[in-house]
């Protein structure tokens, strides 16, 4: 589709969904002068917006902080129904994951984080609770690693410059130089081994998803605790089982 013209544009709608952005699991219950400090929107724009949420259903008050309800998935739900994606992969996910015993996942990139669209867990290694919708950096995760290396070596180094990093670990690699070599090596050996960059007592490796013309449209990782020989039994035992799946989701691809 064209890009739309000045006409096209809808402000409002366009400031109801920065609104809804500035929502986060950091930021779960924000007050209307919070709202405006987030977006730069004036206390009377983000009012109005705050308020139309309300009526419709998307958001709560209780007359100092407002917070999105459980109706607002369903905005998010309206892509994850209706991308073929999601649909092709997770039977794969469900029995990659039951194979192999630990949780496996697969996510997009978006921007400069990585959001899962499908995900089959068995045991909890996180701290966080990841579904489908979740995000994280796309620069300290395995899959974000991934589909960073699959992009123009220009593309990624922008998504890089607009990230916030930071060490999440003290084995989190933040130095700029080494994290953009990291990204080459991934793009020459076509997969992401990490040991707990993202989270202590976490090892995972991903591999891309590609289209027939060898576009990267996705990533597919493994998740498991980091223990002795983790990172040798990723590559030695993981690693096929994960580009093995990887290939027959490519074949479902629709040609575009």
């Amino acid at each position: 589709m064209h890009s739309p013209v000045k006409t096209d544009f809808v402000g409002g709608f366009a400031k109801g969904l920065k609104v809804i952005e500035a929502f986060n699991s950091a930021e779960a219950r924000l007050s209307i002068t919070d709202v405006a400090t987030i977006t730069g929107f004036d206390r009377a724009t983000s009012r109005r917006c705050l308020l139309t949420l309300c009526t419709l259903g998307f958001a709560k008050y209780d007359g100092k902080y407002f917070s999105l309800t459980a109706k607002i998935l369903r905005l998010g739900y309206s892509y994850l129904s209706s991308a073929s994606l999601p649909v092709i992969i997770q039977p794969f996910l469900d029995k990659l994951s039951a194979k192999l015993g630990q949780s496996s996942s697969s996510s997009i990139l978006d921007m400069t984080e990585i959001v899962y669209i499908a995900r089959a867990s068995q045991v909890k290694i996180m701290s966080v609770n990841l579904t489908a919708g979740s995000r994280l950096p796309a620069w300290c995760s395995s899959m974000g690693r991934v589909l960073l290396a699959g992009l123009p070596e220009d593309e990624h180094k922008r998504i890089l410059d607009a990230s916030h990093i930071e060490p999440r670990t003290i084995k989190t690699c933040t130095d700029r130089k080494a994290l953009e070599k990291k990204i080459e090596t991934v793009a020459e050996n076509g997969f992401c081994l990490m040991d707990q960059e993202l989270e202590i007592g976490l090892c995972s490796i991903a591999v891309p998803i590609k289209t027939a013309s060898g576009k990267v449209v996705a990533a597919l990782n493994i998740g498991a605790p980091a223990v002795e020989n983790c990172l040798q039994e990723m590559t030695t035992h993981y690693l096929p089982e994960l580009r093995k799946t990887a290939h027959d989701i490519s074949a479902l691809i629709p040609v575009r």
